[in-house]
């Protein structure tokens, strides 16, 4: 009988990194933003000419000609010191960075990068999960996402890897975070895992599954991934620091790092029989993994005088030597692997981009009705400073100095809802990490993401809109028609949408939220300073009046001064019965347009919110694609 699985087969992996230069903060055109990857002939030949300079240390060789085999239902273990490049090896298996040189293989045949997505999981050593999503829900979107199946089908396969996991008795349990109280640090990994196994891949590999851990709960895992490897004929490629001894007992095979270079590809035995054969005497109560790291050194300098693995069996002698031919003819006499990785697995999305906008959108909202902060607190906030400012401004009276207070009150309005916006960059800077990882596995297009946080905010901020204008407007005294009130309505949820749409180009941008802030506020700060109302129009000087024209709060303030005074009939000051100073001339003596410029403004203010949904569209996807901005016009 065959044997159904996946071999991977990676030989002379070549991976060069810069040292010298510093990043960038606010490099985008990287997926990795703390490695500068050198690839192709030319950047090739840079790392020659750096190499004859004066400045050898300019580069890194993070990996050293790496050969590796992997075989279905078997776990192998790439181990090493720190800095050895185990994680760099990862990435490469799992194309997630391109190497100067060498080739893999699957069954033998080059590595179709988009269709072996489809057939393996990669796991990275942080937990990037939604905190107030359940660990049922979690799966249940991933399985949407990443198949196409009956609900009832999904719903079956979630359970199903929910018992398979071990996590039962926390299905219902939100993931949490460090803020955020919820499931164990082991369980989280698991449905970190359980993400990447939702699709059965025949593949998995996993970047220090039980760093974090204690010694129990990283027994579990290993356990539970070697149950898999078994029954499922999964291939499993792992990274790990220093294993206990009952964990060491699971690999099949242990691939030994140390300075990008490989020490020992093979199985335990063969590596002890190779540390005798160097002179090496395992002291008690140590593993032999533990033993190896803290004997690098000298491993390294017998290297070159280490003999193939058969030859080691035929010098060696008595039991060890019958443990050493039975793994040797376990993989002479194995069947030969015939799993297709092209009929499987289709290499387009699962679902067609309106299923994956509905889907996200979902997943947003429930998102964000739960973010107490978020949902809750800005609620409260709102309805609070409408009632304050109703207070504040209450009944103004329909003359100069009333108008000059309804002035004073439109430009606070303008610069309080646009300012106070940076609460939900954490949020967004959170959905980023998890946004490329789950487009870089194919689950669904940038796009459709981009679609739906762009939709799942309209409901949200109405809601806040209304709450914010209802009280403040009525209190105020404002404009009493009827429709004056909605074009107010409207032009506040304008305005809360442009500053969320702000926040979202910028979290696309910055690597952190210090940096995002400080933009945020830096931005929100020059439109207020060139919005007419500190400085006149006529005032500023002719270098900076581009910035006038591009200030988000030029428009919505002209929108308002517009819908209180123009066509409401308001005489604001009288002399002998006489209106001397209407709405209308105020509006003119200004600069400010009347009727006709409402829906101008509302217009342009449209075409700000798309500019900056747009430009943050880019940027993701300049983040998201692998070729950088080469891929950018590529559809997705």
């Amino acid at each position: 009988m065959k044997k159904q699985g996946c071999e991977i087969e990676a030989i002379g992996i070549n991976y060069t990194i810069y040292t010298q230069k510093r990043e960038i903060p606010f490099n985008i055109f990287s997926r990795n933003q703390h490695k500068k990857c050198l690839s192709g002939v030319q950047e090739l030949h840079e790392v020659k000419e750096l190499e004859k300079g004066n400045n050898p240390n300019a580069i890194r060789h993070v990996l050293k000609g790496v050969n590796c085999r992997a075989k279905s239902g078997e776990i192998l273990s790439i181990v090493g010191p720190s800095g050895a490049g185990k994680s760099s090896f990862l990435e490469v298996l799992a194309g997630k960075i391109e190497p100067q040189s060498g080739s893999i293989y699957v069954n033998q045949k080059p590595v179709d990068k988009a269709r072996f997505k489809k057939i393996s999981g990669y796991v990275t050593q942080k937990d990037t999960l939604f905190p107030l999503l359940t660990v049922e829900e979690t799966l249940s979107f991933s399985a949407k996402l990443r198949l196409k199946l009956p609900a009832k089908e999904l719903s079956s396969r979630v359970k199903c890897l929910i018992q398979e996991l071990g996590l039962q008795h926390v299905a219902g349990s939100r993931i949490g975070d460090d803020r955020i109280r919820g499931i164990s640090g082991g369980e989280r990994r698991r449905v970190s895992i359980g993400v990447e196994l939702i699709h059965d891949p025949g593949v998995l590999i996993l970047d220090e599954p039980t760093s974090g851990l204690d010694s129990t709960s990283a027994l579990q895992i290993i356990d539970m991934l070697k149950t898999m490897a078994v029954t499922r004929g999964r291939t499993i490629i792992l990274s790990i620091h220093q294993p206990g001894f009952r964990i060491m007992k699971l690999f099949n095979s242990i691939l030994l790092l140390a300075n990008g270079t490989i020490l020992h590809h093979g199985t335990i035995e063969q590596l002890s029989l190779r540390l005798i054969l160097m002179g090496l005497q395992l002291p008690l109560h140590v593993n032999i993994l533990e033993f190896s790291i803290e004997s690098i050194d000298t491993i390294q300098k017998h290297s070159h005088t280490l003999l193939p693995q058969s030859t080691l069996m035929i010098k060696n002698s008595g039991k060890f030597t019958l443990q050493q031919l039975f793994q040797e003819s376990k993989l002479i006499d194995e069947e030969p692997i015939s799993m297709s990785i092209h009929n499987d697995f289709p290499s387009g999305f699962a679902n067609s981009r309106l299923q994956e906008i509905v889907i996200l959108t979902i997943r947003f909202w429930k998102i964000i009705y739960r973010t107490k902060e978020l949902f809750g607190c800005k609620t409260l906030q709102m309805l609070v400073s409408g009632l304050v400012l109703g207070s504040v401004f209450y009944n103004l009276e329909d003359d100069l100095v009333g108008a000059q207070a309804r002035v004073g009150l439109f430009a606070f309005i303008l610069t309080y809802l646009l300012s106070s916006t940076t609460e939900a960059l954490p949020i967004f800077l959170q959905e980023r990490d998890i946004l490329m990882k789950e487009t870089s596995c194919g689950s669904y297009r940038v796009s459709s993401y981009a679609i739906a946080n762009s939709l799942v905010y309209l409901p949200f901020l109405l809601i806040l809109a209304l709450l914010f204008s209802t009280p403040l407007y009525w209190m105020v005294g404002l404009n009493k028609q009827f429709m004056a009130f909605m074009h107010f309505l409207l032009l506040i949820w304008l305005i809360l949408y442009t500053a969320n749409s702000v926040v979202v180009c910028c979290s696309a941008l910055v690597p952190n939220f210090i940096i995002g802030n400080s933009l945020v506020c830096a931005m929100m700060g020059s439109c207020a300073l060139f919005s007419g109302y500190f400085v006149s129009s006529n005032e500023i000087p002719n270098y900076w009046i581009v910035m006038h024209y591009m200030s988000l709060f030029k428009y919505p303030f002209e929108g308002f001064l517009i819908n209180e005074f123009s066509g409401s009939g308001k005489c604001l000051q009288y002399m002998f019965g006489m209106c001397l100073a209407s709405g209308e001339q105020v509006l003119k003596e200004e600069g400010y347009g009347g009727e006709e410029s409402r829906r101008k403004n509302l217009l342009i203010m449209v075409c700000f919110i798309l500019l900056y949904r747009f430009i943050s569209y880019v940027i993701l996807r300049i983040r998201c694609s692998q070729g950088g901005f080469k891929k950018i016009l590529i559809s997705r």
